[in-house]
């Protein structure tokens, strides 16, 4: 692993190891650089493969890299899974694969079983946190994929952090609608926006179906992908109005697997 790369603070239970890349340790030129890994933002396609086959070489075993849409679709994976397959979470029980959520602005949610024996990830962006208008979106359908009576830790990587992340009133309706006291991690700033606590709200979003051990992300500014750029990719801070001048970014992943 690279020395700059997040390894995860939580009792994982023995046989479950996961990261969290950062921008170091790959081949990309700017504005990709250095370890950008995905492969629909306009980086070279050999940079991508190459930055990919250093991540797995580290992990020592195969991470899946799945086509994200911001919904709530969860893939089962095996030693058959093949890359860009359409979903925004998958799960596993097979030691040969890594499950990978790609991020740069997005919130990473890595589960595990307490017996370790099954491991999950998904990309939780406001869309696929809030779901659908029965309130179901990304991390329900993690849980029911799941579908384990064990107990189930929850890790929340770096994503946009609430002093960045500016929302419309729409986002704010949508989390209302499912849970009432979610208003209360909107800020209002101007008229009609608000600064939105993306790892607050999905902490809400876990406690209410039960999965209480939650660790990581504390919307502190240190986990912020638009405050700390030499760390952090950030879709919104590089290819908004003051970005880096390339209109872009690479991708970071989160991983968890069994060892």
């Amino acid at each position: 692993m690279h020395a700059d790369w997040l390894i995860p603070d939580w009792p994982a239970p023995a046989g479950v190891r996961a990261v969290f890349t950062t921008r170091a340790g790959g081949l990309s030129d700017a504005p990709y650089d250095s370890l950008n890994l995905g492969d629909h933002v306009g980086d070279l396609p050999a940079k991508v493969a190459a930055n990919r086959a250093l991540l797995r070489q580290a992990l020592g075993r195969r991470a899946v890299f799945l086509q994200q849409v911001h919904g709530s679709e969860v893939l089962a994976l095996d030693a058959t899974t093949n890359d860009g397959l359409q979903a925004d979470a998958c799960v596993t029980r097979n030691a040969g694969v890594a499950c990978t959520i790609m991020v740069a602005d997005c919130l990473p949610v890595l589960f595990a079983t307490e017996d370790g024996a099954l491991v999950a990830a998904a990309h939780a962006g406001w869309r696929g946190l809030a779901g659908n208008k029965d309130g179901k979106g990304v991390l329900e359908s993690v849980h029911a994929a799941m579908n384990t009576d064990a107990r189930i830790l929850a890790w929340l990587g770096p994503c946009i952090g609430p002093s960045a992340f500016e929302v419309g009133a729409e986002v704010k309706a949508a989390f209302e609608a499912v849970q009432s006291e979610a208003g209360r991690l909107f800020v209002p700033t101007s008229a009609g926006k608000y600064l939105a606590d993306l790892p607050g709200l999905a902490r809400l979003r876990l406690q209410a179906l039960g999965i209480i051990d939650i660790y990581g992300n504390d919307g502190s500014d240190a986990w912020c992908t638009v405050l700390n750029p030499s760390r952090f990719f950030s879709h919104r801070r590089d290819a908004g109005p003051r970005g880096n001048g390339f209109g872009t970014t690479g991708r970071m992943a989160a991983c968890i697997w069994r060892a």
